[in-house]
């Protein structure tokens, strides 16, 4: 199990930062190997499935994910409002989660990424190999969708 926080300051906006971070396909640029479909019609919703296919050739696993809380970046009645978006892992090779938070800072916004990572049938011993693994790609993700 591979449990990981990684925090990001971005000169965007929060819903500059929202659209890229959930602009799913964008994500395959900065995954190796690994090209991302989302299943479902737009728009972005609670139930948005997408399927990110790691693999060379014929040799390869699916990720399949679905978002479970989606609340946009958006004004309320004391001001700005935080995004949240929380995603579950539900493929064969890989369960867990991934959620994040974008919120308006001096200048632009912060991007707190938490998740959790399963790869079925990893050992327990490599657990720490997993994390390190998981926030090197996600800080790898976060880094190239907010443009650093």
């Amino acid at each position: 199990m591979a449990v990981f926080r990684i925090e990001r300051t971005a000169p965007l906006s929060p819903d500059a930062a929202w659209r890229r971070l959930t602009h799913w396909a964008a994500h395959s640029a900065h995954v190796p190997l690994t090209t991302i479909t989302v299943t479902t019609p737009p728009p972005t919703r609670v139930g948005t499935t997408f399927v990110a296919r790691t693999g060379l050739g014929p040799l390869g696993f699916d990720d399949v994910m679905r978002v479970v809380r989606w609340e946009p970046p958006g004004a309320g009645a004391a001001g700005a409002t935080a995004g949240r978006c929380r995603i579950e892992k539900r493929g064969r090779a890989v369960a867990g989660w991934a959620e994040f938070e974008v919120e308006a800072r001096a200048g632009g916004c912060r991007v707190v990424w938490r998740g959790e990572v399963r790869p079925r049938g990893l050992p327990r011993p490599l657990g720490p190999l997993a994390t390190r693994s998981a926030r090197w790609l996600y800080g790898r993700i976060l880094d190239g969708l907010l443009g650093r």
